[in-house]
């Protein structure tokens, strides 16, 4: 079996990487839910600005934290299937052509991913920290107003997630090559 990052190796690693898998999943699964909802809102935002002369409150500001958050709820689970972002046209020619080169190609991708996602870990725990202790809010007072430390939350664990992952396909890649050379 070759694990590919994408959860290719794990029945291999059993249940803490399906449990982890189902974790990412979920979070992907949440943004998607989020964004089905905000669309709800918009649509009755705009019906009820048209038809009755009366928008709802807080609808932009709502979308404008939203956003954010629900990039980071799928930013891992895109990194699993593959689907995050990149230019993978030399890493796909090496994969062909040598493949232990491009499986090292992607360790190292791996790693800078990781220590990217420390490196946002470490900006974003301070602003959580202080978002809660200084009650940050988006909106304007006596018209509307929402905490900002509960996206500030979801960003510091869904980057710990994507870290994991990046791990997780970091030793995907360090494995294929050890398998490769046993074989």
């Amino acid at each position: 079996m070759v694990p590919d990052g994408r959860g290719g190796a794990a029945r291999k690693h059993g249940a803490p990487r399906r449990l982890f898998m189902s974790l990412v999943g979920s979070m992907n699964a949440a943004g998607s839910c989020w964004i089905v909802v905000l669309m709800l809102l918009i649509n009755a935002e705009a019906i009820s600005r048209s038809a009755f002369n009366a928008p709802i409150i807080g609808v932009i500001e709502m979308i404008e934290i939203s956003i954010i958050g629900i990039v980071f709820m799928q930013l891992a689970d895109s990194l699993r299937q593959g689907i995050l972002t990149r230019s993978d046209g030399l890493f796909n020619q090496v994969m062909r052509r040598k493949p232990v080169a491009g499986r090292v190609m992607a360790i190292v991708t791996c790693a800078c991913g990781a220590a990217l996602m420390i490196l946002i870990t470490w900006g974003s725990v301070p602003f959580f920290i202080e978002s809660w202790d200084n009650d940050y809010y988006i909106g304007v007072d006596g018209m509307f107003t929402a905490p900002v430390w509960p996206v500030a939350l979801i960003i510091v664990f869904a980057v710990i997630v994507t870290m994991i992952q990046f791990l997780i396909m970091l030793a995907d890649n360090a494995a294929a090559i050890a398998d490769r050379k046993r074989g």
